[in-house]
């Protein structure tokens, strides 16, 4: 692997961060505030190419690589820093590639360039509110038509609900078949049977955050993603993806952290001193800084494998994809949170306060702490397996 990047990422890689500094700074408050991202923040992400990165450009996408949309999620990141728009921007990215991997020909006509060009919402339903990451008890079904396919259950959790509705658009939707298997279905939101409720989540304000009930919706047979009954291993490909970007983000959210706080604490004066003069804060930043670094190439690490492998339907590595992804995913939000929270407490009771504006990082990381793109404990799952076997699992 070649740690430097190739002169095309650099100047990408400004590119965003000077979009961040100068687009969404402005509008983060605004986005939290409102409960929305404001529709000239997408339309500048879709002149500059950064809605569905990966999707080719035979259907309005970059066709970019991993490691360049790594690079992206980064900057997204650490420019709004409630992660609103960094989880727009991932779930474009993530299933917007299987999409134009997986799907049909019509369907990638009919869904991609709206997405591309932030005309339309693509995010993914696996979730329901019986069970989360134990898709195996799924209990949504879809049945074969002769037109398509009906689907009956309910999906919750999922993030994109009124962006969906509003925009257009959908998700893509695991089910299980009743023919046996899973199928995965691009699924519109606005179909007929289709009803959905918001949530009102702590943070990440600016994306919502909801539940789809299908009552007997139909979709077109063309709305099949892959293969018939076998829906499931779109799906983790799908996650695997995603769950690289998502870290990314969080590593940007971190570095914002650390950046508002070396500012503050070279100023801030204390008994006659900066307070970075002090070596309580001094080597609490360096243990930070260190932590950050390693994940942001522990980042890398993944995306540039998805890359080798996965990205060219290469399933001969799937296990140290795996493994690399899923290590990234558990550390990375941790770190981030961390970072922001001592951040905040070095402001003492200011970094409380919205003024400060840490508070609103702090919100907006938590969300992959929980258990957006798979929780921690999911991630220590996925590396027990590939560390232990099959058989360590704790269900069969």
């Amino acid at each position: 692997m070649d740690f430097e990047l190739t002169d095309e990422e650099k100047a990408f890689h400004g590119a965003v961060r000077k979009f961040g500094d100068r687009v969404l700074r402005p509008h983060e408050r605004q986005i939290d505030a409102e409960g929305r991202i404001p529709d000239e923040v997408l339309s500048e992400m879709a002149r500059l190419g950064l809605l569905a990165m990966p999707v080719s450009t035979e259907f309005g996408g970059m066709g970019a690589s991993a490691v360049l949309t790594e690079l992206a999620a980064e900057e997204i990141g650490r420019g709004d820093f409630s992660m609103a728009t960094a989880v727009f921007f991932l779930l474009e990215a993530g299933w917007g590639y299987i999409l134009d991997r997986h799907g049909t020909e019509s369907a990638k006509r009919a869904v991609l360039p709206a997405v591309c060009s932030g005309k339309a919402f693509l995010g993914i339903a696996t979730t329901e509110p019986s069970g989360g990451s134990d898709l195996a008890n799924m209990r949504t079904r879809s049945r074969r038509e002769a037109d398509g396919f009906s689907i009956r259950g309910e999906k919750a959790f999922l993030s994109g609900v009124d962006e969906a509705k509003r925009l257009g658009g959908g998700h893509l939707t695991l089910t299980r078949a009743e023919e046996g298997g899973f199928n995965f279905l691009y699924v519109p939101t606005v179909s007929e049977g289709a009803t959905t409720q918001k949530f009102q989540n702590m943070g990440r304000m600016g994306i919502s955050t909801g539940a789809i009930t299908y009552d007997g919706v139909r979709v077109p047979r063309s709305y099949l993603i892959g293969e018939e009954g076998k829906g499931f291993g779109c799906a983790i490909e799908g996650f695997t993806v995603a769950r690289t970007f998502v870290s990314a983000a969080c590593v940007g959210a971190a570095e914002r952290a650390l950046e508002t706080g070396i500012a503050y604490i070279k100023e801030r004066q204390v008994f006659g001193q900066a307070l970075g003069k002090f070596e309580a804060i001094q080597f609490e930043l360096v243990d930070l800084w260190v932590q950050v670094e390693a994940v942001k190439w522990q980042c890398r690490r993944a995306a540039w494998l998805l890359d080798r492998y996965t990205l060219r339907g290469d399933d001969s590595h799937r296990g140290e994809v795996e493994r690399a992804v899923a290590a990234v995913k558990l550390t990375a939000p941790p770190i981030a949170f961390e970072a922001v929270k001592r951040v905040m407490m070095w402001f003492g009771a200011a970094g409380y306060t919205k003024d400060v504006g840490l508070e609103l990082g702090l919100r907006g990381v938590m969300s992959y702490l929980v258990g957006a793109e798979g929780g921690l404990n999911v991630m220590r799952m996925i590396l027990g397996r590939e560390l232990l076997g099959k058989e360590f699992l704790p269900y069969k």
